[in-house]
């Protein structure tokens, strides 16, 4: 008997409500073991960063962090990807344990189509970050402050965006873009280093980490927004992924809001804006990525803006950058900065979603 349509609809609606449920409270419970354990070891940065991106003084950030950098540990991104990547390992071990088991089976939502890649991407950049915090926390590496080289982190997160696009061009047989719509257009192997800068673009709004409650909030509501454009694509497994990494990310929100216990870090914000990319591309809305995403874009454009005014006119647009740290260094308090952050994430996820839901 063929189920009826409206009845694997519901179906796939329970799994997603149930997975980010689990996924929240699993992370909730398990975060006092991961707690106790970075504040047993001290795992948080020494002293605030006082150096900026192109090697001056960062005056003005050093002012505002000094006590926040060494007032909680960093590695707050283990208890995402973490949970994340325990639930989907789960519930397909489970199934193949319990082949005869039909809520196993519908509960199971790791499939080489739709799962695999953003996983991979998950765990590849999640290990990335890992070593970097490691070195930041121990002060170790080849600058001040510790931490893996710039261009060696560079390397490393083209590797996996230059890994991405091989999977999906030759192995997945992806070559055109969707125009929300419009419908799809052939672009060959343009495909591969679009791919390649979409990693890139995501990974430097990495840069958003960096008041409490601010990044937890906004890449929930990210991949929220991802997951119900997945949902309408029928990629049911897609739209449960993501919704378990946004449930992970509330649950970190959760003890993140000020004061944080804990810090993201960059074994979370690598794995978050690399899952990202992955996902924007396997339900065809990178043209919306920009949009749901614009945050990042703000966050980054700021830093390019600051950047280039200092090297070609030798002044500061910004008296900090990215943009949370300049409305910080105005005089707006950190958690007004957060929560408006929010409301504009959640506005331009919603335009984002039903852009691409055009047509």
């Amino acid at each position: 008997m063929i189920p009826h349509p409206s009845s694997v609809l519901e179906a796939n609606v329970i799994k997603v409500l149930i997975m980010c449920a689990l996924s929240a409270v699993l992370a909730f419970l398990w975060t006092p073991f991961l707690t106790k354990f970075l504040y047993k070891h001290k795992l948080w940065r020494k002293s605030a960063r006082d150096k900026a991106i192109d090697g001056g003084a960062a005056t003005v950030f050093h002012q505002l962090h000094k006590d926040k950098e060494t007032a909680a540990p960093r590695f707050g991104g283990l208890l995402i990807w973490i949970t994340s990547a325990f639930i989907i390992f789960l519930f397909a071990f489970l199934d193949s344990v319990f082949p005869s088991s039909s809520l196993f089976h519908k509960l199971n939502f790791l499939s080489r189509e739709q799962t695999w890649l953003p996983l991979g991407f998950l765990i590849a950049g999640a290990l990335l970050g890992l070593g970097d915090d490691i070195l930041q926390v121990f002060e170790k590496g080849k600058y001040a402050g510790g931490g893996i080289r710039f261009t060696r982190r560079l390397a490393f997160v083209l590797l996996i965006g230059a890994a991405g696009a091989w999977w999906f061009y030759f192995k997945l047989g992806w070559h055109t873009l969707h125009i929300p719509g419009n419908g799809d257009i052939e672009i060959g192997l343009f495909y591969l280093p679009l791919f390649v800068l979409t990693v890139l673009a995501c990974w430097a709004g990495g840069v958003i980490d960096g008041l409490d409650g601010l990044s937890g909030g906004v890449f929930s509501v990210m991949f929220g927004a991802f997951g119900i454009i997945a949902f309408a694509n029928s990629q049911y497994n897609l739209a449960t992924f993501c919704f378990v990494v946004a449930g992970s990310t509330m649950a970190f929100l959760w003890f993140n809001l000020p004061p944080a216990r804990f810090y993201m870090g960059e074994t979370g914000t690598i794995a978050l804006t690399a899952t990202l990319a992955a996902v924007a591309f396997l339900t065809d809305s990178l043209l919306v990525l920009p949009i749901i995403a614009g945050l990042l874009v703000i966050e980054v454009a700021s830093i390019l803006i600051q950047l280039v005014a200092k090297k070609f006119w030798h002044k500061k647009v910004f008296l900090c950058a990215p943009i949370h740290h300049h409305l910080e260094a105005k005089g707006w308090s950190r958690e007004k900065i957060t929560m408006r952050f929010w409301l504009i994430g959640m506005v331009l996820a919603i335009v984002g979603v039903a852009i691409r839901l055009l047509g």
